[in-house]
């Protein structure tokens, strides 16, 4: 089973290219972030005339996340418990009926966080937290489980060309990476780098100062997987040709391949 994980950077703005790679790569799930779109003016349409079935949680003008499937749900969850004053479209959950039993997996959209000096930085935190409390609570279901979308997060030093660019971004911060990691201590694997150790590999590019043609990017798009899923690992893709593409979104499509 492919799931694929893709921050689309507004679905109407995407529609033709998103339409392309979902015919080339032909993910059994696709976790969609910043769609940009309420649930009504969604496309809903043209993807279920590929064989989806499809779920969003929605916001005018920025967030929103969406699930496509050609599984039928079985359940859809919107919105990550925690805060309910909290009405940005981050999270969705779709669960879903497989030979072994159930599978979860989630598209979500982590707070940016910039600039770290003004309240969007404990926000960021503060959601952090709330994942980690949920994802906590869902591992104790030992089902498996796929946290896949735009973190917001560079982990490591290596998922970014050059560090030092990051050194004052809400990104890059010693408190996120610290958070990042309790969410991956709870039992979770970093699907990319159970596969490899290579440098330069990198799902966004900024569209300013050429950085896609100098591969001047980060890391930012992870999927996460729970025991049952990392079990189930077969393979993990980066599909950095789609950037490329006419209209491209600012951050290229992830991938994994699980025995399911």
């Amino acid at each position: 089973m492919k799931i694929a994980t893709w921050n689309i950077n507004g679905v109407k703005a995407r529609i033709d290219t998103a339409l392309a790679w979902i015919k080339e790569a032909s993910p059994d799930i696709a976790c969609l972030q910043e769609i940009k779109s309420v649930d009504e003016g969604f496309p809903t349409s043209a993807f279920e005339d590929l064989g989806y079935n499809v779920a969003t949680h929605g916001q005018k003008g920025f967030n929103g996340v969406a699930l496509l499937s050609k599984l039928p749900f079985d359940e859809v969850n919107r919105g990550l418990p925690g805060d309910d004053a909290d009405e940005h479209a981050r999270f969705i959950e779709g669960v879903f009926s497989v030979e072994s039993g159930a599978l979860r997996v989630v598209s979500l959209y982590l707070p940016n966080g910039n600039p770290i000096d003004t309240p969007k930085f404990p926000y960021k935190l503060a959601w952090m937290e709330r994942l980690r409390v949920w994802a906590a609570e869902r591992l104790t279901y030992e089902e498996p489980l796929v946290l896949a979308g735009d973190y917001n997060v560079i982990a490591e030093p290596r998922d970014a060309k050059d560090p030092s660019l990051w050194l004052n971004d809400a990104l890059y911060q010693p408190e996120t990476r610290k958070a990042f990691r309790a969410i991956e201590t709870l039992g979770l694997t970093d699907a990319l780098r159970a596969t490899t150790d290579e440098d330069g590999l990198y799902t966004f590019w900024d569209y300013q100062a050429g950085a896609f043609q100098k591969n001047n990017g980060i890391r930012i798009d992870h999927l996460l997987l729970s025991p049952q899923a990392a079990d189930r690992l077969v393979s993990v893709g980066i599909d950095k040709h789609v950037r490329g593409w006419d209209k491209p979104s600012d951050h290229v499509p992830v991938h994994v391949e699980l025995r399911i």
